[in-house]
């Protein structure tokens, strides 16, 4: 039996060490590789690249139901507090030394960044990114809110109020809706339906609080409880809103196919001149019953929550009915004609009674068509792919229309000293936007009206 070379056995030795520090320096460069997934841990909360194949819509359940909630609160925080404010517009009027015309601009420039930035919003959504989207419009939404509460000057609110809660408000209630609409196939419309209904709630609720707590604590605390409200509801939105598809890419954001397209172009048209008379009467529903019919501020303030909770049933019912009956854009042009035939009798309003029951039938009619606006978007749309563009470019114009709704009722108020020819005014506006939709509604599908469409 040969011995073993000591030589040998040294030289095995050697690799045996070499091996071994071999091992750690493999072990030590896998735990440094460990850093660059734990990054991407953290990006997939932030984007949804790392969603594969999420296959269909599950058109329900508790994931599903959960984010219509969510969507809900969002909508309730953010155009439930638009609609809210002819209970300041009035507050305003009274502590403030401008003009009707001029504190309308506040509310004008919420609605109208809200309308105008929803329109880019959405595409981030698109592209992966909706969770810090929705972080960043929330927390300038609540800056705009609680830095509203120490406001004491016209240009404090207008910066708060109307621009920063605007801009807030407008990058995030859009990706939202979106998110809602890829978990619904079929129940789309009801889903979404239910969600705007977040609208009307938030219309009682905003005005409900003022009026209860105003008198109370004062103007600084009104307003820093309605930001607390927004804090929990939107936190509860951050929380459990669940992105369900991967990136994708999206298309310009102009669809230069539709100036061509006549139908499409003349129902926008016809909605930008039927939202300002819609806010010319949100805003000044409690001001008219305080200067025409001598309500309290605190008593008039029952009419901006009766205008928004009458149409909670009204952002869900007709679209139903437009559906599965008679037509998505018969049922909006219908509603169109009824809310033009209330608002001219606006003229006849005299007593306390008849004002209450104007804004009962106008935020039933009003509710009700602009509640499927959306809908008809779609619907004079050929190409389902540029729904989303063409959505978004109808938002645009109407975020510049509805800037001119309340300043242009609150300037012709002060130039004939009285509101009929603000009424005269928005009629007439409420019959260009009928001619509008109807001749729309007639160049794409004819005369007949046993077409559904």
């Amino acid at each position: 039996m040969e011995k073993e070379n000591p030589r040998t056995e040294a030289s095995n030795a050697v690799p045996s060490r070499t091996n071994h520090s071999s091992t750690r320096s493999i072990s030590l460069f896998r735990t440094r590789s460990r850093t660059p997934g734990a990054l991407e841990r953290v990006a997939s909360r932030l984007t949804t690249r790392s969603i594969r194949d999420p296959g269909p819509p599950p058109d329900g359940g508790t994931q599903a139901w959960i984010q219509v909630f969510c969507a809900w609160l969002a909508i309730m925080n953010t155009w439930g507090f638009v609609n809210s404010f002819g209970a300041f517009q009035t507050y305003y009027s009274e502590i403030l030394p401008q003009t009707n015309s001029t504190i309308s601009w506040i509310g004008s420039t919420q609605a109208c960044l809200m309308f105008f930035l929803g329109g880019f919003s959405g595409r981030a959504l698109d592209a992966g990114y909706f969770r810090p989207t929705i972080i960043v419009g929330i927390l300038l939404h609540l800056l705009g809110i609680f830095a509203m509460s120490f406001a004491t000057k016209y240009w404090h609110f207008l910066l708060t109020q109307g621009i920063c809660t605007g801009i807030g408000g407008g990058i995030f209630f859009v990706p939202i809706l979106g998110l809602v609409s890829t978990y619904f196939a079929k129940r789309r419309g009801f889903a979404i339906g239910l969600v705007t209904t977040g609208n009307s709630v938030g219309g009682i609720i905003y005005p409900t609080v003022v009026r209860q707590l105003l008198g109370k604590v004062g103007f600084g605390w009104t307003v820093r409880v309605l930001g607390f409200i927004n804090v929990a509801a939107l936190a509860v939105v951050i929380a459990f809103m669940k992105p369900r598809l991967p990136p994708r890419k999206t298309g310009p954001l102009w669809d230069m196919a539709a100036f061509r397209d006549i139908p499409y172009l003349l129902h926008v048209l016809g909605m930008c001149f039927i939202m300002p008379p819609v806010y010319c009467v949100f805003y000044y529903v409690a001001s008219f019953a305080r200067d025409e019919l001598g309500m309290s501020y605190t008593e008039s303030l029952n009419l901006v929550i009766l205008l928004n909770g009458v149409g909670i049933p009204a952002r869900t019912i007709p679209a139903y009915v437009g559906d599965t009956y008679i037509g998505i854009l018969n049922t909006y042009n219908a509603f169109l004609l009824l809310t033009t035939i209330v608002l001219w009798s606006w003229l006849a309003i005299g007593s306390i009674p008849s004002w209450y029951a104007f804004a009962t039938l106008f935020g039933i009619f009003s509710a009700a068509f602009t509640g499927i606006f959306a809908a008809t978007i779609a619907a004079y749309s050929s190409d389902i792919s540029k729904t989303g563009t063409r959505l978004g470019m109808a938002f645009t114009a109407v975020g510049l229309s509805s800037l001119s709704g309340g300043p242009l009722s609150g300037a012709i108020l002060k130039a004939s000293g009285g509101y009929t020819a603000v009424i005269c005014w928005a009629g007439a506006c409420c019959v260009v936007s009928l001619c509008l939709s109807l001749s729309a509604r007639v160049w794409k599908h004819g005369w007949s009206l046993k077409v559904r469409c």
